[in-house]
């Protein structure tokens, strides 16, 4: 009950402000003013009627609100409005205005604004969240996997599910990979892409290592083979919020439906191998989006086709091809090391830092964002791919030597010195290192002559290191000139008491007759 006698009172006899009369009944400052305005309105003075009781006078100040006959103005179809309200530049207000042009007496905007809202909240929570058609693909993976088991071992491998699901309609796409890796990542967007038949303005996702190098609230840092994917889609990496799962909703409520519908629904079969996996997971998927959404009347796959399939944008005409992205630093010989396979580069950057983009069939390498090389990729582990126009032009005379040039030069020297040089030829993993290796033997006999340099080489060949080191030390030291070891005298055995020599090792124990031994007992 209020006091608005005592308030009266205060006001009238007591000459009270307002603050004062509020402190004094432990009421608001705007409710002493609500409660002056409406005695005003009502045309009432103090004192008051003394028959006049609180009961009167409240329903004096605050009377019932006058029907407007609500009941006879005709409701929109907030499902309808619901829908019109995700296309793209369509406001409430615009709604409302086309709604009052059809029914001039219906709603006001205040009302209309108020009974959508309690609409939505009929709704579940989960899909409370308003997305424009064709706007954002949100992405994620699901917590429980599906068991893959191996035809060979039997192990039981558990086989990751991607889930991705449109802002707008919920329509949603999922598939089961062996990992969570880069390439089954990106992958796995290439496949939700082409189901869907079109690209979304952005992608959302959470903060897992192949979407996002570095977390930071303002500035993630995008993994580079993902915003590359992006890039080439015409989209972009829009990452979620740190620990705020409402940001993602959307594909919660998406996965939850796919851990329900098709994981539930496949718990008690057995896959040995991934396609027929999804080949088991692809219709569960369609009959989910078909069915009808709560207190909805129509399904996923209906607000697909009206509001988001006609607001992506077109697939290119060329399918990303996954490029992994490395780091590397250009060595003094101007390759770099990419996957324990070598690359040339142009010789001018030598030390510097590159980036390599490594897709299947070629490896690009880039210095300034501007790509300076591109090799088809090398098949062999620790094998070479050099390109004439990197090399210095010291290097590219090298280049112009052929093996057979190179040792029909060095059998001049000698038939062991074109032993070395094949050696050196055959054992180096790039050419270009073998024959610079050949050429030290080359100024060798320059600087030693070629009986000295061919002496050497035998010599290198006997102690089993046929290489161009091992022959520079042997001239340097000069070994070449020692006799060798075969066509040395062989001293004669030494002779002493106390060297048993070979032979004792050979003859039969001497026999001990045990009455020969007896025990001293003195």
């Amino acid at each position: 009950m209020r006091k608005i006698k005592e308030l009266l009172r205060l006001k009238f006899e007591c000459d009270l402000n307002t603050r004062q009369i509020a402190s004094s009944l432990s009421i608001a400052v705007g409710s002493v003013h609500d409660y002056l305005a409406r005695v005003r309105i009502a045309g009432l003075r103090w004192p008051l009627p003394d028959n006049m009781s609180e009961q009167q006078l409240e329903a004096l100040l605050f009377p019932p609100p006058v029907s407007r006959g609500s009941d006879s103005r005709p409701v929109p179809d907030w499902d309808k409005i619901d829908i019109e309200l995700k296309r793209k530049g369509v406001t409430l207000r615009l709604l409302w205005e086309e709604y009052r042009t059809v029914y001039p007496e219906g709603l006001g905007y205040s009302q209309f604004c108020k009974c959508f809202d309690d609409f939505k909240h009929t709704l579940d929570p989960r899909m409370r969240q308003s997305h424009k058609a064709g706007e954002k693909l949100f992405v994620d993976y699901a917590g429980p996997t599906l068991p893959l088991t191996d035809r060979i071992t039997g192990e039981i491998h558990g086989a990751q599910i991607f889930v991705a699901t449109q802002g707008a309609s919920s329509y949603t796409y999922s598939e089961a990979t062996l990992t969570q890796t880069i390439p089954d990542w990106i992958g796995s967007h290439i496949r939700a892409f082409e189901f869907y038949g079109g690209v979304t303005e952005l992608l959302v996702c959470d903060h897992l290592r192949t979407g996002v190098n570095t977390s930071c609230p303002f500035e993630p840092d995008i993994q580079r083979t993902y915003e590359d994917m992006a890039a080439h889609y015409g989209t972009a990496v829009l990452p979620a919020r740190v620990v705020s799962p409402r940001d993602k909703g959307i594909v919660e409520a998406g996965v939850q439906s796919v851990e329900e519908r098709v994981l539930a629904s496949l718990r008690n079969r057995q896959f040995f191998s991934l396609f027929d996996m999804n080949q088991a997971i692809l219709p569960l998927v369609v009959a989910m989006n078909q069915r009808k959404m709560q207190n909805r009347d129509h399904s996923r796959a209906d607000l697909f086709e009206q509001l988001d399939k006609p607001a992506l944008r077109r697939l290119p005409i060329r399918r990303y091809e996954i490029g992994l992205w490395a780091h590397a630093r250009v060595s003094p010989d101007y390759h770099i090391r990419i996957d324990d396979r070598f690359y040339s580069v142009p010789y001018r950057l030598l030390k510097l830092q590159v980036d390599a983009r490594t897709s299947a069939d070629i490896v690009e390498i880039f210095h300034g964002g501007e790509r300076v090389a591109s090799h088809v990729r090398v098949s062999k582990k620790y094998g070479y791919s050099t390109q004439t126009e990197h090399m210095p032009d010291s290097h590219r005379t090298y280049a112009e030597w052929t093996p057979e040039r190179i040792l029909a030069w060095i059998q001049k020297t000698g038939d062991a010195t074109r032993i070395v040089g094949e050696t050196l030829i055959a054992s180096r993993p790039h050419p270009q290192q073998g024959f610079r290796a050949c050429f030290g033997l080359i100024r060798l006999s320059e600087k030693y002559g070629t009986h000295r340099v061919e002496a050497a080489s035998r010599k290198a060949i006997a102690i089993g290191s046929p290489s161009y080191t091992s022959v520079n030390a042997i001239l340097k030291n000069n070994m070449d000139r020692l006799p060798d070891r075969l066509a040395e005298p062989t001293q004669p055995p030494i002779q002493h008491s106390n060297v048993r020599g070979s032979n004792y090792y050979h003859l039969p124990k001497p026999h001990v007759n045990p009455a020969d031994t007896h025990t001293n007992n003195d």
